[in-house]
């Protein structure tokens, strides 16, 4: 298996927990937004959707490019594709795992007589 960071990842999959993060992301996924532009369907303060922009920006999922007092957000898919990448050999590992599993209990069951002998009464 590929070597991955485990605080990376975890980074990524607690940010992505949140479905107001979810949202921010959906949102920054059409275009680049201002923090207020952002805060504006959200019934919550700009303050707390600056903390969940903030989690998003270590996760590095977000980046955000200042100018003056302007803070443009712009989404950053490469943790979401590390992930992704972290999951599908996850299920390679465990699929093959598992077909070993069925393979060995295939080989354990008992053999049982043809289904035409058991028909045949006396």
């Amino acid at each position: 298996m590929v070597e991955y960071s485990e605080d990376a990842l975890d980074r990524t999959f607690s940010a992505l927990a949140d479905p107001t993060r979810r949202a921010i992301l959906a949102r920054l996924m059409t275009g680049e937004a201002r923090v207020t532009e952002i805060a504006a369907p959200f019934d919550m303060s700009l303050n707390a959707v600056s903390k969940h922009v903030s989690v998003l920006e270590r996760a590095g999922l977000v980046r955000r490019d200042v100018q003056g007092r302007v803070h443009q957000l712009s989404f950053e898919g490469a943790p979401i594709l590390e992930a992704a990448r972290w999951m599908e050999e996850t299920r390679r590992f465990w699929e093959a795992r598992l077909d070993a599993l069925e393979a060995f209990l295939e080989k354990q069951k008992p053999k049982t007589d043809s289904p035409e002998k058991k028909d045949k009464r006396p």
